[in-house]
């Protein structure tokens, strides 16, 4: 016999008192009721149940076996829902946070390309270079480019971003290259508010090299910390995605390729996995194949 359905005539016996209750709530009869309860003993190979003409009561195995019946339906209730929530089309609005340099140049593509196919969901994307709080802020996922991500959140990992040192032609003429990484603390170095604002990590033939770097300017909006390389102003640290365009037409050089810099987590943040919307996971899992980093 279906012993989740045995596992919910035993639950609501208990729940009501009687199998007669029970039989009536599922709208079964008193016997089809019977023959389960039946079943979850001969599957529990004890009596569950203690039946006189007045009271039911649990025996001690019954009571071992009542919590079991619980999670067992809960699980079929999850995957039913989940069954059904797949079936249904993504709709509806999300409300979707990420930095400007990575919208601009990694995701705003990518969700053109999701609503395209998926047609009955429209996205409010809005751009910060902060961390938000998601349920004060009502934001459904953010992502965020690091390698400090709060353990308390959850996350999904996306990919990751390499980044290169890089500085225009004009500002190298006029300052010399860097031969060596730790030169880097004697430049006029550009950085960025959330990341290496006072010290950069190298990995460069195995060994880990920690150099402090100090410039005129810092801002909290990354793509300004790579208009300010171009306009020859300084040394920056920028995503791959953002200098190789500029690094190919002759508008900054690449320094030190050699020399390895710990890549950035992408993660998409959202606030429970618990009854998630299906247009919510269905962008989850458009980002982590079709992403362009």
């Amino acid at each position: 016999m279906d012993r989740i359905t045995a596992a919910k005539v035993l639950l609501e016996t208990v729940a009501r008192g009687s199998i007669s209750a029970a039989a009536a709530h599922l709208d079964m009869s008193r016997a089809m009721a019977t023959r389960y309860i039946a079943s979850m003993e001969e599957w529990a190979e004890a009596r569950l149940l203690h039946r006189t003409t007045r009271k039911l009561s649990l025996t001690a195995a019954g009571e071992q076996v009542l919590p079991i019946c619980r999670s067992l339906v809960a699980l079929s209730d999850d995957v039913r829902a989940l069954g059904v929530e797949a079936e249904r089309e993504p709709k509806g609005l999300l409300r979707i946070t990420a930095s400007s340099i990575f919208a601009e140049y990694c995701l705003t593509d990518t969700l053109m390309a999701f609503l395209q196919r998926h047609p009955a969901v429209s996205i409010d994307l809005q751009i910060v270079d902060r961390m938000t709080n998601l349920a004060e802020d009502g934001i459904d996922l953010a992502i965020r480019v690091t390698n400090e991500l709060d353990p308390s959140v959850i996350a999904k990992k996306l990919g990751e971003v390499c980044s290169f040192i890089c500085a225009s032609p004009a500002y190298l003429e006029r300052h010399g290259w860097p031969s060596d990484i730790r030169d880097l603390a004697a430049h006029n170095c550009l950085t960025y508010a959330y990341y290496g604002r006072s010290i950069w990590h190298f990995n460069s033939g195995g060994e880990n090299t920690m150099v402090p770097v100090t410039g005129c300017f810092s801002t909290n909006e990354a793509s300004i910390v790579v208009r300010a390389a171009m306009s020859g102003t300084g040394i920056a640290m920028l995503p791959h995605f953002a200098a190789e365009q500029a690094i190919r037409d002759g508008r900054l050089v690449r320094l030190f390729p050699a020399a390895e810099i710990k890549p950035l987590g992408i993660y998409a943040v959202y606030l429970s996995r618990q009854r998630m919307p299906t247009a919510l996971r269905a962008l989850i899992d458009f980002l982590s194949t079709h992403l362009a980093v």
